[in-house]
């Protein structure tokens, strides 16, 4: 009912900047129905972890990327962003857009809560 397709996305050299972009294209009425979209990211040999997270109007970071990394949604545009400051090397990773209509009793970071994906989008930062 609901795809996420991502964008942006590419090689950096570490303390760059990057911008991922992630639109929702579907059901109206299921895209309306979304309580929460975020950012995740899964590194060579680890697992998927929360990056950030936009449920209505507040906001969640994980702490290795919190003063470097803003999220962003535009509602009309059906549209979640991620502005990515200050690259180190390891922010280099697969990242996906996500979603999920889960109300409540929730942990935003935590991937397991979100049932929508995005196909991925891959981050590579150099030195």
């Amino acid at each position: 009912q609901v795809q996420l397709v991502e964008s942006g996305g590419g090689s950096v050299q570490a303390g760059g900047s990057m911008g991922l972009s992630c639109r929702a294209s579907g059901s109206i009425d299921a895209i309306d129905a979304i309580t929460c979209m975020g950012w995740f990211r899964q590194g060579p040999g680890k697992g998927r972890e929360g990056v950030a997270t936009i449920c209505r109007d507040n906001t969640d970071y994980a702490d290795s990327v919190k003063g470097r990394f803003t999220i962003s949604r535009d509602n009309a545009k059906n549209s979640l962003y991620l502005q990515m400051n200050s690259l180190r090397l390891d922010d280099s990773a697969m990242y996906y857009c996500a979603a999920t209509f889960v109300a409540s009793h929730m942990q935003p970071l935590d991937y397991r809560y979100y049932n929508l994906w995005g196909q991925g989008t891959q981050v590579t930062v150099d030195s």
